[in-house]
């Protein structure tokens, strides 16, 4: 045998054992988008995953809060489904792992994320960067952008909305700092939590210092998922709570864009 013919054989083993060893990941999946417009640039198949360790007031998903709750799926199923539309989103989009939160299920998120590089797609991570310390270099290679969701701007606030720590957040935004991992920030904007300008100028200094920061999103605070919280038996603190005003929104969008940084 030719050393050639030697090396394309160990290659093709190699190739045949991790796919063999990708057939068995398992993963809790809630649920798809396949022509999403609001998860990264341009328009993005969304791989909604079951499982997230925080409890956010205005949660529109609380149905992903548990892993059970979603249906036990392999990463060959979900790659041959996003393979249904390779075409079209690897000219304008890409694929973009949300929840819940992805990284509940790390190894299973690895290998969604491996097997969409190597169909030539564009990858993006959306989490709260509270399990940021779960996705290891292998992970963060085969993400291009990363979604950050911080949910508040100091630590009182942000455990009093969400029940959990901000600090791991803030960790995992400057690791990716250091590994200059392209970020886009999202802020939901809820009027009497999470609008005090102050709060909102400590974070935009924050985050145009990380220097990776491409981009802010101003999301409005909406109740679109209350009748989840109702159908799961579930008090929705923010019943009385109103979206924020346009002018209340723009406000928070030109701090932000005080220290520097593109928001809208």
């Amino acid at each position: 045998m030719r050393a050639t013919d030697s090396v394309q054989a160990r290659h093709a083993v190699a190739a045949s054992a991790v796919a063999v060893e990708r057939a068995c990941i398992e993963g809790w999946v809630h649920s798809t988008e396949t022509f999403g417009t609001a998860d990264g640039p341009g328009i993005r198949y969304v791989l909604f995953m079951s499982g997230c360790p925080l409890r956010c007031q205005y949660c529109h998903n609380p149905d992903t809060w548990h892993r059970h709750d979603g249906t036990l799926t392999t990463v060959e199923e979900v790659l041959a489904d996003i393979a249904r539309y390779r075409g079209f989103i690897r000219a304008n989009g890409g694929v973009t792992l949300s929840g819940g939160e992805p990284l509940v299920q790390p190894r299973f998120c690895k290998a969604v994320l491996h097997g969409c590089k190597s169909m030539g797609l564009h990858t993006a991570l959306d989490t709260s960067g509270y399990l940021g310390h779960l996705a290891d270099d292998e992970l963060l290679a085969d993400v291009d952008l990363v979604l950050l969701d911080i949910k508040a701007a100091t630590g009182r606030r942000c455990r009093s909305l969400t029940g959990a720590e901000l600090k791991p957040t803030i960790q995992f935004a400057e690791d990716l700092a250091a590994i200059n991992k392209a970020v886009w920030l999202r802020y939901v904007l809820v009027p009497g939590l999470t609008d005090r300008l102050d709060e909102i100028a400590s974070l935009a200094t924050f985050a145009a210092g990380l220097g990776n920061v491409e981009r802010v999103d101003v999301l409005p605070f909406h109740k679109l998922g209350e009748h989840k919280w109702r159908d799961l038996g579930q008090d929705y603190r923010l019943e009385r709570v109103q979206p924020p005003s346009p002018e209340l929104l723009e406000q928070a969008r030109e701090t932000f864009r005080a220290a520097g940084l593109l928001a809208h």
